[in-house]
């Protein structure tokens, strides 16, 4: 007797699938992503999570200069093989066709963030930076968690276009003051009265 699977999980084609398979697989659950090739399924966000990814966002939006437009948890292409979904993205207001784009093309990404969680911190601290780094993309944010009191911190990087590797900027705990991509002004602490 076989035991009939609860969830039928698609089988891999045997040179692993493409940012096509991504884009046109159905039913595939919220938030996948496509890492070299493979499905990666991501966990249920805690709430931590949604609060930083909330806080950021409307900040972002607040001072984005008219040329630039936030997304979240939108599909990036960056090869064949790899369509993560950062956090929050920031992409030239072009790069926006109609409400029912279900990706960004990478040069049109001017910053990715990914605030970490438990199940995707090799990817979000190590993978991911690597692969927008070597795709050209300007700026990435990594958000963790404070210790100390469960705030978000923000791991600024800039692109270094020569070695194509990010070069960290620095580290903002209470507010995210920035000049770069735009003049960006975001009271971390606010995540307490959210």
């Amino acid at each position: 007797m076989t035991a009939e699977l609860a969830h039928p999980w698609p089988t891999p084609p045997q040179d692993g699938y493409t940012v096509d398979d991504l884009l046109t697989l159905p039913d595939l659950p919220p938030h996948t992503e496509l890492i070299d090739g493979s499905l990666v399924f991501v966990s249920p966000q805690r709430f931590f999570h949604t609060l930083t990814m909330y806080l950021l966002e409307k900040g972002l939006r607040a001072t984005a200069p008219p040329e630039l437009r936030v997304a979240r948890e939108m599909t990036v292409v960056i090869d064949k093989r790899n369509g993560p979904e950062p956090d929050i993205s920031v992409v030239r207001a072009e790069a926006f066709l109609d409400s029912d784009q279900t990706y960004f093309k990478v040069a049109d990404v001017v910053l990715a963030v990914e605030v970490v969680s438990p199940d995707s911190e090799s990817r979000d601290r190590d993978t991911k930076p690597h692969k927008y780094a070597r795709a050209g993309i300007p700026h990435f944010w990594r958000v963790e968690r404070a210790g100390h009191n469960g705030r978000p911190v923000v791991h600024v990087h800039a692109l270094d276009p020569e070695s194509r590797t990010y070069r960290f900027t620095g580290m903002y705990h209470d507010v995210l003051k920035l000049s770069v991509p735009f003049d960006i002004d975001i009271d971390l602490t606010e995540i307490d009265h959210l």
